[in-house]
């Protein structure tokens, strides 16, 4: 995969903060950055929320988890063996 070089502003703080959160995490800005960019591509979409509230809500990334809790149900044998490959298990 052939690479290419972006060149961002942002202010210092900014960027400070984000390298604690990004270490934190284990993660380089160009990691962190890397990420944001193929979950963009991924999705088609920005990977968050944008909201004009001055003061964000962290609801939706809650609803986010669990949200199909009780929606999808495993059967009982999903672990057994399947007949069609009886002759392989032999």
């Amino acid at each position: 995969m052939k690479t290419t070089h972006i060149n961002i502003r942002t202010d210092v703080e900014t960027k400070s903060k984000a390298q604690k959160i990004f270490k934190s995490l284990g993660l380089d800005m160009s990691t962190a950055i890397n990420m944001f960019l193929l979950q963009t591509v991924r999705l088609n979409d920005l990977p968050f929320v944008l909201s004009t509230n001055a003061k964000p809500s962290k609801k939706p990334r809650e609803e986010m988890f669990g949200c199909l809790r009780g929606e999808y149900k495993i059967a009982d044998d999903f672990d057994a063996p399947l007949d069609d490959f009886k002759e392989y298990m032999e």
